[in-house]
C-alpha cells in the first residue's frame, strides 16, 4: 500500500485526487490550511467524506512550518496541489500570499524531498497561466513561457524551482500545466461555479470583455487521471505536460451550452476585460498522450451537467 501526500488536500482537484487514492486502497496524508481565500465552509465540505477513510489523515497547517522530516519518512508520492489561486487577485496588496504560497511553499517542499529517501514522484501542480497569451495555438511545452498574470509568475517561479531540484538533486519531479479544470467542487471564485450559481439564484452574470475569448476546459477527472499516471509512468520524471480537455471552446458557446443545462437562459452583463486574463488558451497534449497516455473522456456537455447538479445540492 503506497502513502502519498496531498497538499491542498480540501480544495478543489487535491480533494478529488484524494478521494480517488483512497478508493485505489492507497494511503493519504492531506495538508492543508483551510485559508481564508473562499470560504473555508466549503473545504471542510470537500474533506468531510475523506475522513471516514481509515488511511486518510488530515494535517491542518501551513507548509512553511510543518514537519517535513517525520511527514516525508515512508512517503512514495507526493502530489503539490496546494497554490494560492486566481488570476485577478494577484495583483496589488494580494500578490504576498501569491510568493508565500506558491514560491516559499514549494520551495520549503523541495528541501525536504530531495532528504526524502522512499520519494519516488514529486507531481506539481502547474497552470496554463504561465504561457499568457501564447504564440501557437495549441500551445506545447517547448513554446517560451509569457504570464500576463502576476499569478502566473509565481507559479513559473515555482515549476522553475522544481527543475533546480531535479537537476541538483535528483527530485523526481514532473510537473502538469493544468488548463481551466472544472467539475463538482470548482471553486466560487472561478466562471462556471459563478455563472450557475447565478443561474440557480436568477441573477445576471457578468461577462468580462465580448465573450470570444476561448479556453481549452479540463474536467476534473482527467485532471486527476493526469496525475495518477504522471505519478506512475518512468519517462515522466523531469518532464513538464500539458493537460487540457482536447477542444478549445468559445465563452460564448460554452453559455449556450449552460442555457441548455439549466433550462432557460443565462442573463448576461458586458464588464471591461480583466486585467491578466489571457485571450486564449488551447492545450497541445500530444506530449501527454505519448508519455502518460493521457486521453481526456469527458466532454464538455458531460462535465457541465455534473457540475450543475452538484451546484443545485450546494445551493
Amino acid at each position: 500500500m503506497a502513502t502519498n501526500i496531498v497538499t491542498g488536500v480540501a480544495g478543489f482537484i487535491g480533494s478529488h485526487l484524494a478521494e480517488t487514492l483512497l478508493n485505489q486502497g492507497e494511503r493519504v496524508i492531506g495538508i492543508d490550511q483551510f485559508n481564508d481565500y473562499y470560504d473555508p465552509m466549503l473545504k471542510r465540505k470537500n474533506v468531510a467524506s475523506l475522513e471516514n477513510y481509515p488511511a486518510f489523515q488530515l494535517v491542518e497547517g501551513d507548509i512553511q512550518q510543518l514537519d517535513w522530516t517525520t511527514l516525508l519518512q515512508d512517503v512514495d508520492v507526493i502530489y503539490h496541489q496546494a497554490a494560492q489561486a486566481g488570476v485577478r487577485a494577484s495583483w496589488g496588496a494580494g500578490f504576498r500570499s501569491y510568493t508565500e504560497r506558491n514560491i516559499n511553499a514549494t520551495q520549503v517542499l523541495l528541501e525536504a524531498a530531495k532528504d526524502a529517501k522512499q520519494l519516488k514522484r514529486l507531481v506539481f501542480a502547474s497552470t496554463s497561466s504561465i504561457y499568457g497569451n501564447a504564440e501557437m495555438m495549441p500551445t506545447a511545452e517547448t513554446v517560451c513561457p509569457q504570464p500576463v498574470s502576476p499569478y502566473g509568475i509565481t507559479k513559473l517561479a515555482a515549476e522553475r524551482l522544481c527543475w533546480l531540484y531535479y537537476y541538483n538533486f535528483n527530485v523526481p519531479v514532473t510537473s502538469l500545466r493544468y488548463f481551466t479544470v472544472y467539475g463538482p467542487r470548482q471553486r466560487p471564485d472561478m466562471a462556471f461555479h459563478k455563472f450557475f450559481k447565478a443561474a440557480l439564484q436568477d441573477e445576471a452574470i457578468g461577462i468580462y470583455g465580448d465573450g470570444q475569448q476561448t479556453r481549452d476546459f479540463t474536467f476534473v477527472e482527467d485532471a486527476i487521471a493526469a496525475n495518477l499516471a504522471a505519478a506512475t509512468a518512468p519517462e515522466a520524471i523531469g518532464e513538464i505536460f500539458n493537460i487540457g480537455g482536447g477542444s478549445r471552446v468559445v465563452l460564448t458557446e460554452v453559455l449556450d451550452t449552460m442555457d441548455q443545462i439549466v433550462g432557460k437562459p443565462i442573463r448576461r452583463n458586458h464588464i471591461e476585460q480583466a486585467m491578466g486574463d489571457a485571450r486564449h488558451t488551447s492545450a497541445d497534449v500530444s506530449k501527454a498522450k505519448r508519455l502518460l497516455g493521457y486521453a481526456p473522456r469527458v466532454s464538455l456537455k458531460e462535465g457541465l451537467a455534473r457540475e450543475w447538479e452538484w451546484i443545485r445540492s450546494l445551493y
